[in-house]
């Protein structure tokens, strides 16, 4: 006598796979928004090291803006930063926001904050 051994069917169905994909997609479509903000992010973290090397308020905000136009960063400007002494080192601190349209009334808001040190 042979055993019949009844295996449910395994797989993933075409509504799961149209599923699968869109979380994918709609994944893939907010990494690709948010990745690029990531990068100026650290171009301007960059540019408040190298503006730390300033002596006064103004030198340190002029050496950031010409370090952002050779990055091209929009988002913040030297008037922007917060510029004070810890000691004898000159400390670079920044804070800005960036959101990003999803669909309709939503928005991902990004929060990003630094400092020279």
């Amino acid at each position: 006598m042979v055993a019949h051994i009844k295996s449910g069917q395994r797989g993933l169905s075409f509504i799961g796979l149209i599923f699968v994909a869109m979380v994918v997609g709609s994944t893939g479509v907010v990494l690709a928004q948010v990745f690029p903000t990531y990068l100026e992010y650290m171009a301007i973290t960059k540019a408040a090291k190298k503006a730390a090397t300033g002596t006064t308020v103004g030198e340190v905000r002029t050496i950031f803006d010409r370090a952002a136009a050779v990055d091209n960063i929009n988002t913040i400007t030297g008037k922007d930063l917060d510029v004070s002494k810890q000691g004898d080192k000159v400390v670079v601190s920044f804070a800005y926001q960036r959101e990003i349209h999803l669909a309709g009334p939503a928005y991902l808001t990004m929060k990003y904050e630094g400092k020279s040190q």
